[in-house]
């Protein structure tokens, strides 16, 4: 698909490869109200290996049987995508994790001072000294470990860094930056980044939440600074605010960045609309690229633009992404699109007949929001008789 020329201020990124690593069987399940049945699972693993989504986080094996027996089927049904499992720096955790038969362990352990004296009740010493056998132990079971630092961007720097120091000598094959309550400002994450990517040159990834809506802007600084692994979740869903939403990221990276990161886009709805059905989690409307009226256009300024041209106003085109355009009709109508749906229904009226028409549907609009096609036809036949349409 060709794409059409956005803001020319946009500055295309040289960037090593950028993997996403999609959460929404993990994470965007632990959105409180969430709980998918096995074979919903199962279902949104293979759409996002077919849209290539080169990473999925199956679930968390600890959590039950059941859950473990769902990661250890998605792991077997033969996925392009990698299956990961989240795990507890614990050998427990771990040997159920490898025993699913993922590809990766996501192996976490919190670091803050909140973290260690309220959650874990251990010292930074004794933190470290159990990520160092986590880490001797995990490779005894032959598979591949990230490891993140939980709650991240509150946790000492020096701290932090000792912390990564160790995993990174342990083998960990990346390195966790986790923004846990979504507190740290694109400034504060681009700092961060940069400053563990400057001291290793094992990959480093970033998991972010939304509790102040900057996840996806802290997700592009993160890569902007030397972060090679996002984690998305469909929609955003997830704990609290959620997570990046892997529909935005991965457009945002394609059209804002030019960086191709192998999803297919124009199939982002499609999954999109999956979790939201299985979920039970209602998108807004607004909701960007996949709502409803992410490309939807009533105002009649700007709906007889976009009848000449939707560039004037839309970025992308809709199919980019899996969407449609919309015209709506209602209180902001004007008299362009009056005329074009007329000509449409074959019908001829006079100019006074199309103010009468274009009043009633901004009367309609007022009390209901929105016109329908029917209730349109309706006010049509109401003005210009029963037999003026001829389609």
């Amino acid at each position: 698909m060709d794409f059409p020329p956005l803001s020319p201020y946009n500055k295309k990124l040289e960037l090593p490869k950028v993997t996403i690593y999609d959460s929404t069987l993990r994470d965007g399940e632990q959105m409180p109200g969430v709980a998918f049945s096995r074979d919903q699972k199962i279902a949104i693993a293979r759409l996002l290996d077919a849209i290539r989504v080169p990473q999925i986080e199956a679930g968390f094996p600890a959590v039950s049987e059941n859950e473990a027996g769902t990661i250890k089927e998605i792991a077997s049904i033969g996925l392009d995508a990698e299956i990961l499992a989240l795990a507890r720096i614990t050998k427990g955790d771990i040997d159920i994790a490898v025993d699913c038969g993922v590809d990766m362990l996501l192996l976490f352990v919190g670091t803050s001072d909140l973290h260690l004296k309220y959650k874990l009740k251990k010292t930074r010493e004794e933190v470290l000294e159990m990520i160092a056998e986590a880490l001797d132990y995990y490779r005894e079971r032959g598979v591949r470990a990230s490891l993140s630092s939980e709650d991240s961007t509150r946790t000492d720097l020096d701290f932090l860094l000792e912390f990564y120091k160790v995993a990174d000598s342990a083998g960990a094959v990346r390195l966790g930056v986790t923004d846990t309550v979504g507190c740290a400002s694109p400034e504060g994450i681009s700092s961060l980044v940069s400053t563990i990517v400057s001291k290793h040159t094992t990959p480093v990834s970033i998991h972010l939440h939304n509790d102040f809506g900057l996840a996806l802007a802290n997700a592009l600084a993160a890569v902007r600074s030397g972060a090679t692994a996002v984690t998305t979740t469909v929609n955003g869903i997830g704990e609290r605010s959620g997570n990046v939403p892997l529909e935005q990221f991965a457009a945002a990276m394609m059209f804002l960045y030019g960086i191709d990161m192998g999803i297919d886009c124009t199939r982002l709805k499609e999954v999109s609309d999956m979790v939201s059905r299985f979920s039970q989690c209602q998108l807004s409307r607004n909701h960007p690229l996949v709502g409803e009226n992410a490309f939807s256009h009533e105002s009649g300024i700007h709906v007889a633009a976009v009848l000449n041209c939707p560039l004037t106003y839309e970025c992308i085109p809709p199919e980019a992404v899996g969407n449609r355009r919309q015209l709506r009709m209602g209180k902001h109508t004007g008299v362009t699109y009056i005329k074009r749906r007329l000509a449409d229904l074959n019908a001829e009226a006079t100019e006074e007949q199309v103010c009468r028409i274009l009043l009633a549907v901004k009367s309609l609009g007022e009390r209901k929001g929105r016109v329908s096609d029917r209730e349109f036809e309706s006010i049509v036949a109401e003005t210009l008789g029963p037999n003026a349409t001829r389609r």
